[in-house]
């Protein structure tokens, strides 16, 4: 079962709102646990809230101690688990690293973002020297203007292919209805249109995000073909 792990070491990232997003479009379809090992427990305060969704489950009792068995127990009862890590690079990001089946690395579109990124990207290739396997990963660019691209943000994401470096085609844009879902407490699909505009286009830029989300996991399950 897919374990999904959402790591940045810079607050205000989007992690909280990427992983979020994500889960509930999951839920949609598929039962699904979100471990909410934010210090904060955003996730666990959004969930105590109405309307939260039938199919998801929130725990929020992960620390360095436990956190692999976490993800086996949730893994065990629900197909897809996600992993909101606090923002930090530290051990808890390593043990939660060791069990994913993808790792999304959100980041704004600036410079420092992106600094802040590779850091976490590094997390990854420890992690893989210490257990030996390719462990797939994304680079989420967040809070993006959905209709105009700044030079800096293109300017990144250029770099970041150059680099060789995965980056979802899929970007989580600045809405007010992402915004809405903490402050409401309530699912995208719940947000009244006459409290929060684009409510619509919010959705279809989840919608679209999850599709990527699942098609990487897809490819990443398929056997490697032998040279």
């Amino acid at each position: 079962m897919p374990t999904i792990v959402f790591v940045s070491p810079k607050g205000g990232a989007g992690k909280t709102t990427s992983a979020l997003v994500l889960a509930e479009q999951i839920a949609r379809s598929v039962p699904v646990t979100v471990i909410d090992a934010d210090p904060n427990h955003p996730i666990k305060t959004w969930a105590d809230g109405p309307n939260t969704p039938a199919n998801l489950t929130v725990v929020s009792n992960a620390d360095e101690e436990n956190m692999i068995d976490v993800i086996e127990e949730a893994a065990s009862r629900t197909p897809f688990v996600i992993v909101d890590l606090e923002g930090t690079a530290a051990k808890i990001v390593l043990l939660a690293v060791s069990q994913a089946d993808l790792v999304i690395v959100p980041t704004q579109g600036s410079q420092l973002d992106a600094a802040q990124a590779s850091r976490a990207l590094r997390v990854i290739k420890q992690q893989e020297k210490m257990s030996r396997r390719a462990v797939p990963y994304g680079v989420l660019i967040t809070r993006t203007n959905p209709v105009i691209r700044t030079r800096t943000t293109s300017h990144l994401a250029n770099a970041f292919r150059e680099a060789g470096i995965d980056l979802f085609e899929t970007e989580l844009h600045e809405r007010e209805a992402f915004k809405a879902l903490f402050a409401f407490n309530q699912p995208l699909s719940h947000l009244d249109p006459k409290d929060v505009s684009n409510v619509d286009k919010a959705v279809a830029n989840a919608e679209a995000y999850a599709a990527e989300v699942i098609e990487l996991l897809r490819r990443a399950s398929q056997p490697q073909e032998a040279a």
